[in-house]
């Protein structure tokens, strides 16, 4: 059975910042590897099969380039109903996301996976997470846009900062898994494949 280690740390198939930080909670030894898929949601997927498609496809971009090693892969998808709703990049698209999301509840449905070529496959983890938020006037949303520039992340906000003013309710059995990587499922995946926490 393949180990993390020192020698052999945990791959985290991202780039998200947000990830390696809460990923960091966990004090074990870990690299991060952005995978290069392409997340362009196919016609008609759900929202789900979307989170769940990427995570798998991330973990198993990584994977090849290091098939000795265990990688974590996973996807954040906010969705509007059927719609869903990306990082918006700047400050015009964030504050239409915001203001589509006023007075309505978004899921923010996370994917998840812990994958080894040579060990028997983990199942795939799914944390959704509901967030039902405020009416929202334009001043509100312009004041937060440029107060906390969430340009990076799904659905324009950031719960772990100012932007929980902008929420009426949150449920969730996972507060982490809105912030980008569910880690009460992560320590239970990590404990399937052999790595004692904490």
């Amino acid at each position: 059975m393949p180990i993390i280690s020192v020698d052999t740390p945990l791959i985290l198939a991202s780039g998200s910042r947000y990830r390696a930080e809460l990923l960091g909670r966990l004090q074990l030894p870990f690299v991060a590897v952005p995978s290069s898929v392409d997340e362009t949601r196919l016609p008609g997927e759900a929202p789900r099969a979307l989170a769940e498609r990427l995570a798998l496809a991330k973990a198993r971009a990584v994977s090849a380039r290091f098939p000795e090693r265990w990688v974590l892969g996973s996807d954040q998808v906010a969705a509007l109903g059927e719609r869903v709703l990306g990082k918006p990049g700047d400050r015009a698209t964030a504050i239409a996301q915001l203001e589509a999301q006023s007075g309505h509840e978004i899921q923010f449905i996370t994917a998840m996976v812990l994958l080894h070529d040579d060990a028997l496959p983990l199942p795939l983890h799914v944390d959704i997470t509901t967030v039902r938020f405020r009416r929202l006037s334009r001043a509100e949303i312009e004041r937060y846009v440029d107060a906390e520039p969430a340009l990076d992340c799904a659905g324009s906000f950031k719960s772990e900062g100012l932007g929980i003013a902008l929420c009426e309710a949150i449920s969730t059995d996972d507060a982490t898994g809105l912030v980008g990587l569910p880690l009460i499922a992560v320590c239970r995946l990590l404990a399937a494949a052999g790595y004692p926490l904490p």
